[in-house]
């Protein structure tokens, strides 16, 4: 016969995800989750098969929430203005989130993870890039956008430059990556 069930694999995740933005994912316990809801630790297990599982999940959660951020920034703008927006939402996620941020950088486990908003996200920016850069020149272009962002917001989260970062920075890495557009397309 089956019984009523107390939670859901949603409730879990949210509570799961309110405890990793305030203590990190290191800190995460499928006990502190459990008691978080009321419930044993081992009425988790009927939703994730273990903390690895829990985490994957919480990885594609955080995946999604980014994503989100960026299509609300780009909307329906032209592609310059579109791909300003993605960048400033990108790291302004990372500065407001950092432990979800964190999150979105984790490798990808096939065989526990669904790799849907990897693959959206990818696919998301990749179009505004190809508008700015073409089709093919488009994955090669993310890249370079990416691992600027990606850059700028470890470096910052590190603290690396402490006083001594120029407030234009980003700015200034933004307008170079769009200056080599117009280089190649002008």
């Amino acid at each position: 016969m089956p019984y009523p069930s107390k939670t859901d694999r949603q409730a879990i995740l949210s509570i799961a995800m309110e405890q990793v933005a305030q203590d990190g994912i290191q800190k995460l316990a499928i006990r502190s989750v459990a008691a978080a809801l009321g419930l044993a630790p081992n009425a988790l297990y009927r939703y994730f098969s273990n903390l690895a599982a829990l985490q994957a999940a919480l990885a594609d959660e955080s995946r999604r929430r980014l994503l989100r951020a960026l299509e609300s920034a780009a909307g329906k703008k032209p592609p310059e203005e579109a791909i300003r927006s993605i960048a400033r939402a990108y790291v302004r996620f990372a500065r407001e989130h950092p432990q979800l941020f964190s999150l979105t950088l984790r490798p990808l486990l096939a065989e526990t993870e669904d790799e849907g908003p990897h693959v959206q996200s990818w696919s998301f920016v990749l179009a505004h890039v190809a508008r700015i850069y073409g089709e093919e020149k488009a994955p090669e272009a993310a890249i370079t956008l990416w691992a600027f962002l990606h850059g700028i917001t470890a470096l910052e989260a590190a603290r690396v430059f402490g006083e001594r970062k120029p407030a234009s920075s980003f700015e200034f890495g933004l307008r170079m990556w769009m200056r080599a557009a117009s280089d190649r397309n002008g």
